[in-house]
């Protein structure tokens, strides 16, 4: 999936009419795109315990990133105000493009002003470029950070920045305001809360819209483009589930007792579900960049009732997910809100496990089960492979510096143990080692089987546990303890 434009226009801006046009296409490729116990060293399992240290990088010569291969060299960062000649450029860069100009002079002079943290304003520059004006933007970029791109340039670009963590320049948030809100004004209120928790630097664009739908029950869907989240989907029971292939993936939920089962290929469309579930009201967002279902319940949130959404936003490759009643941001992978009145009140959204599983065997274990309509209730037909092998080369967006303990697509569950301390296990050998009688255990966490997947359980119970990507989890969790077998 390309990053940029396909088509050019001789004035260089992709305007938001432009965007819209080619997202259209991007849109499909998207949517269709402190440990509690000991740990156990019995020679019967060879289980070695990777720590995070075993990995730090002793200087920058050592980070990797996501294909393996060495980063550069950090450049040196500028420090206190921007020069008169800078902020010049930047001012009239943004009504340029609203006249449908893009602004080469002023790139360039950013380009050649020294200051290593307008790199970051460069990369987001580059997202409004039309094809012909690219190489005025890589070519600013190049020579603000000393080092030549090869390979696609919003990933090398994006990949660069994020490993070499430089500092945002002054008046970041501000400067960025002004870009994105080209392409959609109405992400306007998360720019707007100055005293959001959002890291404005990790935070790109995902090709998309923003789904400000208040109720997305009845099958429409956002006329701008967006990924559409499914309100209270239509279920059958396990019987009605005939339809869905037995050696098909689903992402279970089990609460109270009650289970439910939500189509892996229903669920790379919409991205986002909003349901009850044992008589908690649930939110399950699942990004298809980072592999991960999570299950957040809204039903306990002090005089709130978050509806989640999918705001067309990224943040290290994940989806930049939003409440719509209160238009707060809440990170999707740690349920933290990070913007907003949930900011304010100091919101982190608890979470229950999702097991991924082929749903015959999650319908055997669970004969009660329901299951999601075959068309989401809303008269709507799925693909049964909306990607289409979409993340098969590798991550499609920036993810930076890379945790080499794994591939960046290997598959693990991911946990906090009771002390809150991440702790994370390969799918492939965990599975592996539980099927040749082996015990599974690290950090106060023991895995067992269920369903045809896996589940987490501390000293004390059940620990609310997910698979994702590698990349994903230790990304957002770097100080992971890691299993291996």
């Amino acid at each position: 999936m390309s990053a940029l434009p396909p088509t050019s226009r001789s004035d260089g801006v992709v305007t938001p009419q432009r965007a819209r046009s080619w997202t259209g296409l991007l849109a499909t490729l998207v949517v269709a795109a402190a440990c509690t116990g000991a740990d156990p060293t019995a020679a019967k399992n060879q289980i070695r315990v990777l720590d995070q240290n075993q990995r730090q990088p002793q200087d920058q010569s050592d980070l990797l990133d996501k294909n393996r291969r060495p980063v550069p060299a950090a450049p040196e960062p500028g420090t206190g105000p921007l020069a008169d000649a800078v902020r010049q450029a930047l001012a009239s860069i943004p009504p340029a493009l609203q006249q449908q100009r893009f602004p080469a002079d002023a790139v360039r002079t950013i380009g050649a002003s020294g200051d290593a943290r307008l790199l970051w304003y460069v990369y987001d520059l580059l997202r409004l470029a039309a094809r012909d004006s690219v190489p005025v933007v890589i070519e600013a970029f190049e020579t603000l950070s000393g080092a030549s791109l090869d390979g696609e340039p919003y990933s090398a670009m994006g990949d660069r920045l994020l490993a070499w963590d430089l500092p945002a320049p002054p008046d970041y948030r501000r400067l960025k305001r002004d870009l994105f809100l080209l392409i959609e004004a109405r992400w306007a209120p998360f720019f707007d809360d100055e005293d959001s928790a959002i890291d404005w630097r990790l935070v790109g664009w995902g090709g998309v819209f923003i789904d400000d739908r208040p109720v997305a029950t009845n099958g429409e869907v956002c006329p701008r483009g967006c990924i559409p989240a499914l309100d209270d989907p239509a279920v059958t029971d396990a019987a009605g589930g005939a339809w869905y292939p037995d050696d098909a993936l689903v992402f279970g939920v089990l609460v109270a007792g009650e289970a439910r089962a939500y189509p892996k290929h229903i669920m790379e469309v919409h991205e986002m579900v909003n349901d009850t579930v044992g008589g908690r009201r649930l939110a399950i967002p699942y990004c298809t960049l980072c592999l991960s279902a999570q299950a957040y319940f809204t039903d306990d949130v002090d005089g709130f009732a978050p509806v989640l959404r999918t705001s067309g936003l990224l943040s290290r490759s994940n989806k930049f997910m939003y409440d719509v009643t209160t238009f707060s941001a809440v990170d999707t992978f740690t349920g933290e809100a990070i913007s907003g009145p949930l900011h304010d009140a100091g919101v982190t959204l608890g979470q229950t496990t999702v097991v991924t599983s082929p749903w015959g065997a999650w319908r055997a274990a669970h004969p009660n089960t329901t299951i999601v309509a075959e068309d989401g209730g809303i008269g709507r037909t799925y693909p049964p492979n909306p990607l289409g092998g979409r993340d098969d080369a590798g991550p499609i967006f920036p993810v930076g510096e890379v945790d080499p303990r794994l591939g960046v697509h290997e598959v693990v569950v991911g946990v906090l143990n009771a002390g809150g301390t991440p702790v994370a296990f390969p799918v492939a050998s965990a599975r592996l080692a539980l099927e040749a009688g082996d015990d599974v255990s690290l950090g106060g966490v023991t895995l067992r089987p269920d369903s045809g997947g896996l589940r987490a359980f501390g000293a004390s119970g059940e620990l609310a546990a997910h698979e994702a990507f590698w990349f994903a989890w230790s990304q957002f969790h770097p100080g992971t303890l890691l299993w291996a077998r």
